[in-house]
């Protein structure tokens, strides 16, 4: 039976000469087929954790298979195609004869950069030279290099970084063509929406450790209950009493409980009965920045 992961990691840890430790013991399994977001904040450890991934950097301990094979061992990359910190072409060709050299290097057919450009939607602008593309186009020249050798597995490290909002939801509508059929994405980003938008699944790491792994829907997890009432201290306090202090936060001025929607008939007359004005009453997600900010120990707005 084929392994269903394309990427393990097991207790993978970088520690740096100067006794930073950049990536922390973790554990990580990424699937056939799905688009994974790894997520985290800036300096959490996703680049370190690429670049152990695709051979770049040797982890102090731990170990990782890749497409079934040591990360960075030939029999990896011939199924691996990555754009880690940046595309890096020759500023004075195109970008079509910087595709030719990329692809003469990895001995695939030249006439797989004609599919790329098509795949990346810059056949049109491929015989200008490189240092003329704009940002959004060097990330697309990019992908396009990566995608060269028709990889099982596509490693993007923050692809959308310095792209205006046009150019990432451009960027998210190729990862989500990209992503379709047997391919695997692997997707870094610090960008909440961007994961909530294009994954399936999604890793959160953070101060080098891997906090969450799940399925967005189990990240955010069930619905809650909003509460808007007067005087909110009363309202607060009967919550409390009923569904115990874990279960009630306070912010923005409403009463978020974690429980389930039908239990709201309960609450009404509860409030009610006791004099408690109810102006909103009704349920609620969690969003995945409450979530990361939950889990990562981060300050919204920091």
């Amino acid at each position: 039976m084929q392994n269903p992961t394309i990427v393990e990691t097991h207790s993978l840890t970088k520690r740096y000469g100067s006794g930073v430790l950049a990536v922390n013991s973790v554990d990580m399994s990424v699937r056939r087929g799905e688009v994974y977001g790894f997520l985290g904040p800036n300096g959490a450890g996703k680049t370190t954790t690429l670049r152990m991934l695709v051979g770049l950097i040797k982890p102090t301990s731990g170990t990782a298979t890749v497409a079934g094979h040591a990360p960075g061992s030939p029999a990896a990359l011939a199924r691996v195609g990555a754009l880690i910190e940046g595309p890096g072409f020759y500023p004075y060709l195109s970008g079509r004869d910087n595709l030719k050299v990329v692809a003469e290097l990895a001995s695939v057919p030249l006439k797989r950069v004609e599919e790329v450009l098509d795949i990346v939607e810059l056949s049109s602008r491929a015989g200008r030279k490189f240092g003329t593309y704009s940002t959004g186009m060097k990330q697309r020249l990019g992908v396009a290099a990566a995608l060269l050798k028709d990889p099982d597995l596509l490693i993007l490290d923050e692809p959308t970084n310095g792209l205006d909002p046009q150019g990432m939801a451009e960027m998210r509508k190729l990862i989500t063509d990209i992503g379709q059929g047997d391919r695997t994405v692997l997707v870094s980003s610090h960008l909440l929406g961007e994961v909530e938008q294009v994954c399936d699944r999604v890793g959160v790491i953070s101060n080098g450790r891997l906090v969450r792994q799940s399925t967005v829907r189990e990240l955010i997890g069930e619905e809650g209950v909003l509460v808007r009432a007067q005087p909110i201290d009363a309202a607060q306090d009967l919550l409390t009493r009923m569904f115990g202090p874990q279960v009630v936060t306070r912010r923005d001025g409403a009463l978020h409980l974690d429980t389930r929607p039908d239990r709201s008939m309960e609450i009404n007359r509860m409030l009610t009965s006791a004099g408690v004005g109810v102006s909103e009453l009704r349920p609620y997600e969690r969003s995945l920045e409450e979530v990361f900010f939950q889990l990562t120990g981060e300050k919204q707005g920091s």
